[in-house]
């Protein structure tokens, strides 16, 4: 939630029986001490300088994950087989000073796409974190998803861009805080989002400043994984007719949780008592229109598939999950930048674009044969005809990784593409009338 940690600074996976270094995060004691490199294999952790090395082959990642993070300022020592040597060769060891880690891939960050004449920003938003330390003590430089993605928008003014989109692609929420904040950022004022308690107590979270930072067109890209707080920020966007909501429908993540911590009264056969916690759901969250982004989500204005497989993604897949509902809308006043009509403009321009996009069509394609192999209902015996279709499955996964990719080339991300078209035709009609008589069309395709 902070978007830092205490530790090494290294991200870890496993590999059979080891658990391997597989990336250095720029800036950490590991990637500054240059004394380990991807591919290392951690076959044991000792704490501080005398501590015993523990033999840590064969444990889960998590465990392992435990022994090596600890406190700023505290030594751990790993006992690696190099990946120089293949992991083959002579185990050595390598004592680092744990220190403050900031991961700064998870940072809201910019980029710009150039799009039929339009500039168009795209604000990418992998979490909504918050230093909550930080902030309690004013720190100066605590990391914050708002004050990010303020700095970011002082920018693409700067850069006179013609239209900007929110990108929550895979974010599954976070600070709730934050998410309030930055909606705060697009709209005047008013209420974001409404908590409605388990004995029908209502609060509501509020924008209390009146400057709205950003006041072009704008757009909010979801996809099945954009949960939670990530679903707060598009509905109250989307209830205020502020942006256009492009993607799919989202997870659906819409209750409240708390943790209660739990503990034997009495230890049992000499052990100590056990700790543990409980996560009870307390609260639903509810759009200021009044429905509840609960088991539903937020439905797009204007739908673009992903590879996520819909039928085992999202809140209502799971049969405990609590049911959609509504209470009284809050009041609100819409900005009217997104009005219907403009909402089947967009989408009539769209349909027109996309179906001259060989790219675009391709990528249909492509889901469109995914979406046969998983809705087959039996499996072939023929070993032959299992390899042909996991080949496709990897081939299909393999040409559009970069949908997801946090790394990606922006030219080859196609959502994102048809998305700054969206845009800049929402920069084109911003200031032309619509004909009353304009022929309807579905909201969604």
């Amino acid at each position: 939630m902070s978007r830092s940690l205490e530790g090494i600074g290294a991200k870890l996976q496993t590999e059979g029986e080891y658990t391997v270094i597989y990336e250095l995060i720029p800036g950490g004691p590991a990637f500054k001490s240059n004394l380990l490199k991807k591919g290392d294999k951690i076959i044991g952790v000792g704490q501080g300088k005398k501590v015993e090395i523990v033999d840590v082959s064969g444990w889960r990642i998590n465990d392992v994950v435990k022994l090596i993070r600890g406190k700023k300022g505290t030594h751990v020592r790993l006992k690696i087989l190099p990946a120089s040597q293949g992991g083959r060769g002579a185990a050595k060891l390598v004592e680092l000073l744990r220190d403050k880690v900031n991961l700064q891939e998870q940072a809201a960050k910019k980029s710009i796409i150039l799009q039929d004449g339009h500039k168009i920003g795209v604000i990418t938003i992998p979490s909504f974190y918050l230093d909550f330390e930080g902030e309690q003590q004013n720190i100066g430089n605590y990391n914050s998803t708002s004050r990010d993605v303020a700095r970011i928008l002082e920018e693409l003014n700067a850069e006179h861009v013609d239209g900007i989109i929110i990108d929550l692609r895979e974010n599954g929420g976070g600070s709730l805080e934050e998410s309030v904040k930055v909606t705060g950022l697009f709209i005047p004022s008013g209420p974001v989002v409404q908590i409605s308690n388990s004995i029908g107590e209502t609060t509501v979270l509020k924008d209390e400043d009146s400057r709205e930072q950003y006041e072009g067109p704008l757009a909010v890209l979801v996809n099945r994984y954009s949960a939670s707080a990530s679903e707060i920020f598009a509905a109250a966007i989307q209830d205020y007719g502020r942006g256009v909501i492009i993607g799919e429908r989202t997870f659906g993540k819409g209750t409240v949780q708390s943790l209660i911590p739990l503990s034997r009264p009495t230890s049992v056969q000499g052990r100590q008592p056990e700790l543990g916690e409980i996560k009870l759901t307390i609260a639903k969250f509810y759009r200021i229109s009044g429905g509840s982004t609960q088991h539903k989500g937020v439905e797009p204005d204007i739908t673009m598939p992903s590879m996520i497989d819909n039928a085992r993604i999202g809140e209502d897949t799971y049969t405990s999950s609590l049911p959609w509902s509504t209470i009284s809308p809050s009041f609100y006043k819409p900005t009217a930048d997104i009005t219907p009509e403009k909402i089947e403009l967009l989408l009539k321009k769209f349909q027109e674009q996309s179906s001259k996009n060989p790219l675009y069509q391709s990528y249909l394609d492509d889901l469109k044969t995914l979406d046969q192999i998983r809705k087959k209902k039996s499996v072939s015996l023929q070993d032959s005809s299992v390899k042909s279709e996991t080949e496709t499955i990897k081939q299909i996964e393999k040409r559009w990784v970069l949908e997801q990719d946090a790394t990606k080339d922006l030219k080859k991300d196609v959502l994102l593409n048809q998305s700054a078209a969206v845009v800049a035709d929402l920069a084109e009609i911003k200031t032309v009338p619509v004909k009353p008589d304009s022929q309807k069309l579905p909201l969604s395709h």
